[in-house]
């Protein structure tokens, strides 16, 4: 018998148990699905990431204050740096912006837990108030949905105008179009301009879909004699080297705050795809923790088919028998067994590969709206391969079992 009739007969096996084939494949399904599923759904959130930065570009940096830590490692008081004031960052602004030909934005947190009101209509009290300039959407990657951003004439005159995430939008217009209509929320009323398109939550350091962006000047005047932080986010793209565009942002504002020599900073400069290759660092042991439980679900399923391998030994003890007393060698009838659990985990690993890529896309999209549909070929591949190994460690030992048996004592079994 050749490999194509060996082959052959094989299928035909598997057709006339067809239940059991597909208990057996529905096994190996569910473990090729979770490991498809895991990875593609840590590849569509990377994806996610990295597509909310690439707008922003490789010298795009943001000045921020220190935060602060109560200790150190040895049981000392960390020390306290004071907060980047308007004046400060306005002085930042106006030299980095005359000395390199640089976008500059200053922003401030106004309010972190907002109710926003419209009619009788209200958010939860989970919305952010942002004080910026007309620089700040353009150099943080935010578009325009529908309206318009802030312009000079907003922020000179103080007027009380805002910009609102599309969640804020969708919560209290429906469908309705909210420009030109007033909503109010700490206790004033805000004229809408403009909403923005849908970001999602890891476009920034909170959900940038609840977000309300007014003129820097009112945000100050909203805010009463509460002391705000200052964040500075600029970006100089004719300048080729992000870690010169830094170091020079570094030097300038140390001589701002007056800090000394040999001293640490009393501020932080991030990059903006800092936060991109942290969590880029992070999946890559999200991948790794996500195989390992993929292979541990196989590892059972593997067992699993093993068994029922063994049963269908056990099951055609006379049919072996009367194979082998046609001539049929040892090699023949392990070739058999092994290509029904080869077979057998790749019919189940495709119908895994599908669950899997659905189930990871969705997982995804859940985590981070907006999500393009990932296709990770490679752990398609990664798959397969896994799937016919399982099928051989599977099988291996019952084809082995299957081609020692004694055709004499075969043709007695009843």
């Amino acid at each position: 018998m050749n490999i194509k009739e060996n082959v052959d007969e094989g299928l035909r096996s598997i057709q006339s148990n067809l239940l059991r084939t597909v208990l057996t494949a529905l096994i190996i399904a569910i473990g090729i699905t979770s490991l498809v599923g895991i990875l593609t759904a840590i590849e569509g959130i990377q994806n996610s990431v990295n597509s909310s930065f690439a707008d922003l570009g490789a010298n795009t940096f943001t000045v921020q204050n220190r935060e602060q830590n109560n200790f150190r490692s040895g049981g000392r008081r960390e020390k306290r740096y004071p907060v980047i004031d308007y004046h400060e960052a306005s002085e930042f602004a106006d030299r980095f912006r005359n000395e390199f030909q640089a976008t500059v934005s200053l922003s401030a947190n106004i309010g972190g837990a907002v109710q926003a009101n419209y009619r009788s209509k209200k958010t939860n009290p989970n919305s952010s108030v942002i004080g910026a300039d007309e620089q700040y959407l353009a150099i943080n990657g935010y578009k325009m949905d529908f309206g318009r951003n802030l312009n000079k004439n907003d922020l000179e005159n103080s007027l009380n105008v805002a910009v609102l995430g599309q969640e804020i939008a969708r919560n209290l217009f429906d469908q309705l179009d909210p420009v030109n209509k007033e909503i109010t929320f700490m206790g004033s009323k805000y004229k809408i301009i403009g909403v923005l398109q849908k970001k999602g939550s890891l476009g920034g350091g909170t959900d940038s879909d609840r977000i309300i962006i007014i003129p820097l000047a009112s945000g100050r005047g909203l805010a009463a004699n509460r002391a705000l932080t200052y964040n500075i986010t600029a970006s100089a793209p004719s300048i080729s080297d992000g870690e010169l565009i830094l170091e020079e942002a570094r030097g300038l504002m140390r001589r701002i705050r007056g800090d000394k020599l040999g001293n640490e900073d009393s501020f932080v400069v991030e990059r903006a795809d800092a936060m991109a290759k942290d969590f880029e660092n992070i999946s890559g042991y999200l991948r790794i923790g996500g195989f390992g439980i993929g292979i541990i679900t196989l590892l059972g399923a593997s067992i699993a088919l093993m068994n029922i391998m063994l049963v269908s030994v056990t099951e055609r003890t006379r049919e072996i028998g009367i194979r082998k007393s046609l001539g049929a060698t040892p090699s023949v009838i392990r070739f058999q067994f092994l290509i029904e659990a080869i077979v057998v985990c790749i019919i189940g690993g495709i119908a895994g590969l599908f669950l899997g890529i659905i189930i990871g896309n969705v997982i995804s999209n859940s985590i981070s709206a907006g999500s393009s549909f990932v296709i990770p070929w490679l752990w398609m591949a990664l798959g397969i391969a896994v799937c016919v190994i399982v099928g051989v460690l599977s099988g291996i030992y019952p084809a082995i079992k299957a081609s020692r048996l004694d055709p004499i004592e075969a043709l007695r079994y009843e």
